[in-house]
């Protein structure tokens, strides 16, 4: 069980990995393909749009088949997609190649979610999903300066090193992880619109997917515009923000790894209206931060508690009447980026427009409030 749990660990690691660290290097990829910073940032939103179609239909279909199978085919495909960036001769080839990169990572990264329930004792799941989960705080703490110090060398190195180390981890997973086959298989295949319709029509299924999708609205963005923040209301340099992320990260990093045994001890319900609870507390006083070293503190600790409630989360998109796992899991991590994309446009209109963050902080309230209601009024608290 460690072995399956470690390697999954390292697979969600590489995937987030490639997810943060082409940031650094925006600038570089800018000026060696000759377009504008703006254009430059497609270069992220090509990977997140790809993530997020092929979430939607990658789902049904991993459902009726071995999720160790689709898991590597998913990310062997994404790792030849991270090389074939390396030799993008041309802005146009860098955006498919990036939108495959998201797509086969959609495919791969569901099967995760859905196999941890499966290969791990009922009792550890919710340890197990943290220690995944770990994975991708690790991932946030290491993508930038991972991406910053190889960047150094050549914006190919980068994807070469990440691309090199995926089809690595591929290569041993396939001799290691489990066969995870489908449960209750029916006699004859359920296609997809079949399968969707099974899920719109689950009102706790709907209710979960929905609520995590709030959630991580607000909690991108925060993150999406810490950065902008600090620069602004604080004067903090570059550097300064790299530092700041890194002790951010590290909260996080914490929560999720070290949160499943305190869940453990006062119970999944208790830890998430606790975790809700504490999170709007500390929202509200962002606004009162006197110096950039005290907002960073507070968001340190904010972080820390989105990875306490992470594993949760995850729990309950397993724990819903449908069988349909990966499809599941593929809603969840949909959800997580359509958030993502929809928080930038959020965030920029409300850091102009309202001081000391009290937009977003604003926001972020609101959204956890929504968020928990619906976890509430869903009843699906009572499924963990």
């Amino acid at each position: 069980m460690k072995k399956t749990i470690s390697l999954y660990f390292l697979i969600m690691f590489l995937i987030g990995t490639d997810t943060f660290l082409v940031s650094p290097f925006l600038p570089l990829l800018s000026h060696f393909y000759h377009v504008p910073t703006t254009q430059s940032g497609w270069i992220v939103s090509a990977y997140a749009i790809g993530y997020v179609l092929f979430a939607i239909i990658a789902g049904p279909i991993s459902d009726q088949r071995d999720k160790k199978k689709v898991l590597l085919f998913g990310f062997t495909g994404f790792g030849l997609a991270t090389f074939l960036c390396a030799f993008a001769f041309n802005f146009s080839f860098m955006l498919i190649f990036r939108f495959l990169a998201g797509a086969f990572a959609a495919i791969a990264a569901p099967q995760i979610w859905a196999s941890v329930p499966r290969v791990v004792k009922k009792k550890e799941v919710m340890k197990s999903m943290g220690y995944v989960g770990a994975a991708i705080s690790v991932s946030q703490l290491a993508g930038v300066p991972i991406g910053s110090f190889l960047a150094s060398i050549s914006w190919k190195t980068p994807f070469l090193v990440v691309s090199f180390l995926s089809l690595l981890v591929a290569v041993v997973a396939n001799f290691l992880l489990p066969n995870v086959l489908p449960q209750n298989q029916p006699k004859q295949k359920r296609n997809m619109i079949k399968i969707y319709h099974s899920i719109i029509n689950d009102r706790v299924s709907v209710a979960v997917i929905i609520a995590y999708f709030i959630f991580q609205t607000g909690n991108f963005t925060v993150l999406n515009f810490i950065g902008t923040w600090l620069e602004k209301d604080f004067s903090v340099s570059i550097t300064g923000v790299g530092f700041a992320m890194i002790f951010i990260g590290f909260g996080n990093l914490v929560g999720t790894t070290f949160g499943s045994q305190l869940i453990k001890q006062i119970g999944a319900k208790t830890s998430l209206f606790l975790g809700f609870g504490i999170l709007i507390l500390l929202y509200l006083s962002i606004p009162f931060s006197k110096s950039s070293l005290w907002g960073t503190a507070i968001l340190t600790l904010i972080m820390m508690l989105n990875g306490f409630v992470f594993p949760i989360f995850m729990t309950l998109i397993q724990s819903t009447p449908i069988k349909d796992k990966s499809t599941m899991s593929s809603l969840g991590n949909a959800a997580m980026y359509a958030g993502s994309t929809i928080s930038g446009m959020i965030g920029g209109i409300l850091i102009t427009n309202f001081p000391n963050f009290q937009g977003i902080s604003g926001l972020c309230i609101l959204l956890y409030l929504i968020s928990v209601t619906l976890y509430f009024k869903s009843g699906s608290l009572n499924l963990i």
